[in-house]
């Protein structure tokens, strides 16, 4: 570098840029030699006219597309507009005389403000725009593309009708607030209105709201001036409940209703195993939809889980009642606080009052007890007993009926059958006790089931309705 040269940089440091610019004509090339002289010589350093004044860097985005969310990664992908505004101070020349007011002049020509985002997670793969407008007041503006694949703290605990709220920090990386001042351009609602109306994505996520806060990163060595945007994005929920929330609510009704079929019935407990088997096909291929992250486990998974798990203990439920209808008789007494828990507590909650015992009673009729027996103490007809026993005048026997005889014995071999099949169909106490338990249980999980459905489904509904509004709000 020339001595003159090196003269007229630390004469511009200690008195600043040239008032005005003098062109010679109003052609551009005049405006070029005029810019060679006084301003693309000062590219080095912050163009102010005391480096202890702090440069005001005015900052804008416009959100033009949401590529993509990562709940793995936790990253969000988004394509900005970013508009960056400062002022060469003492830079000025006449409009009329250079013949423009605005001139794009190459990018490496001026001190560009080392702006960066604090979230950044890769390389910006857009083109970068070489050059910049500089207004004839000293005001430059650049304006560029960015694609953005930030850190973001992604919280699915309500997928699919969760919200996020991602954050874009725009600072200097190396100039303290000394050097730089961060100010926000547009406001928040003209951001917003200005992306909605550029935006060209109309994909899973939609934005919904964003906003602005102006803060100041203090460390040791100094402080750093911010702009932080917040971008308030929303999830569009139809396509996980079509696909995911109606078929499995559709699978827990029908194994709803299946708690209408006798529960002694073997057709019940293989027409829930196959509930059970579509079910674990039907969560495995929608596995994929399910975001996976280690830090939070959504609500739906849960929900799923808690369905699967009831469809589970029906079954077995199924099993146990199945098993208690055929083989209670080969159980032993009821334990007496089973008997107290299930049939005195849990029986009147499910509307299930205790099973009277019945006061059928089956009589056997003896016909040989009807015969009289003689023997001693036998009065007379005179109504005096006699001192002696009298022996009773002998005739013949008379001959035997065999036919009368055999009816008798019909007689007595029915009467036994029937006391037979009257406790069978009454049952011994116990086993009563054991099915009056299994019909509890099958009532009380029927009750559990519509329990979990409903709480299930208003609290989906709230969710939802809360998502709604926070994004018409």
């Amino acid at each position: 570098m020339k001595p003159a040269e090196i003269i007229f940089i630390c004469f511009t440091l200690l008195h600043g840029f040239a008032a005005a610019l003098n062109c010679s004509s109003p052609t551009p090339s005049s405006l070029i030699r005029e810019f060679k002289k006084s301003l693309f010589l000062n590219n080095l350093v912050r163009p102010v006219k005391s480096l202890s004044h702090p440069m005001n860097i005015t900052i804008s985005i416009t959100v033009v597309g949401i590529l993509g969310v990562d709940e793995k990664s936790q990253t969000l992908t988004t394509v900005l507009w970013q508009v960056l505004e400062w002022e060469i101070e003492g830079l000025s020349w006449d409009q009329k005389q250079c013949g423009t007011e605005r001139i794009s002049v190459p990018r490496e020509k001026l001190w560009v403000p080392d702006i960066h985002i604090a979230e950044f997670m890769d390389e910006d793969e857009f083109p970068i725009t070489p050059y910049v407008y500089l207004y004839n007041t000293g005001h430059v503006y650049d304006d560029k593309p960015i694609k953005v694949v930030s850190s973001c703290k992604l919280g699915i605990y309500t997928f699919p009708f969760d919200i996020q709220n991602c954050s874009l920090t725009f600072g200097s990386y190396l100039h303290y607030a000394t050097d730089i001042m961060m100010i926000k351009g547009s406001t928040s609602e003209e951001i917003l209105e200005e992306s909605r109306q550029v935006l060209q994505t109309n994909g899973e996520w939609e934005l919904t709201d964003i906003t602005i806060a102006e803060f100041s990163l203090d460390l040791d060595e100094g402080s750093y001036s911010e702009i932080k945007y917040f971008l308030i994005l929303r999830r569009r929920p139809i396509l996980y409940v079509v696909n995911l929330l109606i078929p499995s609510c559709f699978l827990i009704t029908v194994d709803l209703f299946s708690f209408l079929l006798p529960p002694q019935s073997v057709d019940r407990s293989s027409f829930k195993m196959t509930l059970i088997l579509g079910y674990t096909v039907f969560l495995l291929i929608m596995n994929d939809l399910l975001p996976a992250t280690g830090e939070s486990t959504p609500l739906i998974s849960v929900f799923f889980s808690l369905s699967l798990a009831l469809m589970v203990t029906s079954l077995l439920e199924t099993v146990l009642i199945t098993n208690i209808q055929f083989s209670s008789r080969q159980y032993s007494a009821l334990p007496h606080w089973l008997s107290i828990l299930v049939l005195h507590y849990l029986a009147p909650v499910v509307c299930l009052p205790p099973k009277k015992e019945s006061s059928r009673v089956t009589v056997v009729l003896n016909p040989a007890a009807k015969e009289p027996v003689m023997g001693k103490g036998n009065t007379d007809t005179s109504g005096s007993q006699s001192s002696s026993p009298v022996k009773p005048p002998s005739f013949p026997p008379p001959p035997l009926d065999p036919m009368l005889d055999e009816l008798r014995r019909l007689s007595r071999d029915i009467a036994g059958i029937r006391q037979q099949v009257d406790n069978y169909i009454q049952g011994t106490k116990a086993s009563q006790e054991w099915q009056m338990i299994g019909t509890v249980v099958d009532r009380l999980l029927f009750g559990l089931y519509i329990l979990f459905i409903s709480v299930s489904f208003i609290t989906i509904l709230c969710i939802w309705l809360r998502s709604n509004s926070y994004a018409v709000g």
